[in-house]
């Protein structure tokens, strides 16, 4: 397990690829907007 391994985010760092260790859009965790709590207020 290191660089040279695809299914690691290492290796994948190294290859320069994308999957399920290594996504390409990281999915942001669930955190509520500062905007949506102002508007509810009103």
């Amino acid at each position: 397990m290191g660089r040279g391994d695809k299914k690691t985010k290492k290796g994948k760092i190294f290859k320069g690829s994308f999957g399920k260790s290594r996504p390409a859009n990281p999915v942001k965790k669930a955190a509520p907007k500062k905007d949506a709590a102002k508007k509810d207020a009103k």
